[in-house]
């Protein structure tokens, strides 16, 4: 229901002239939220704005979209939150060792490595075996592990 309000929202949103205003509640912060802070459902509450469509691509209009993430920056209480404002937490952590998986077809290999850069579930991040100290390319998981090869 809400992915379907959403997506109404974005439509209209379209369809409006460039300068048009439209009254839109979005989920803005009920507390003041810090650089590094996950967002919880508690910290949200929602507001009414009236919106041009530029602004509005440029916000998030929904809470699903905001649980769960951490803030980038500093997200004052009443204020709405933009899209750069917020990211997936980070579950690799640049210097700290990982579980690094290689699989290739039935054969795989798990070992340690350094990541050379923090990075989220889905991203791609640089590595260094620390016995060979050669740097490799993988995918960070959801449990924090890297995978690379092919699978």
């Amino acid at each position: 229901m809400k992915r379907l309000l959403l997506a109404t929202l974005v439509f209209l949103a379209a369809a409006l002239p460039a300068g048009a205003q439209m009254v839109s509640t979005l989920p803005v912060p009920g507390i003041t939220i810090y650089p590094g802070d996950p967002i919880t459902e508690d910290m949200l509450t929602e507001r009414r704005f009236r919106l041009t469509r530029a602004s509005l691509e440029a916000i998030i209009a929904g809470r699903e979209m905001l649980v769960g993430k951490v803030a980038r920056r500093t997200l004052l209480p009443g204020q709405p939150i933009t899209v750069n404002a917020v990211e997936n937490p980070k579950l690799v952590r640049r210097g700290v060792p990982v579980r690094l998986v290689f699989v290739e077809g039935g054969l795989t290999i798990i070992t340690y490595a350094e990541p050379m850069q923090s990075g989220s579930a889905g991203e791609v991040i640089r590595v260094r075996n620390t016995e060979s100290g050669t740097v490799i390319v993988g995918v960070v998981q959801a449990d924090g592990s890297i995978v690379v090869g092919k699978s």
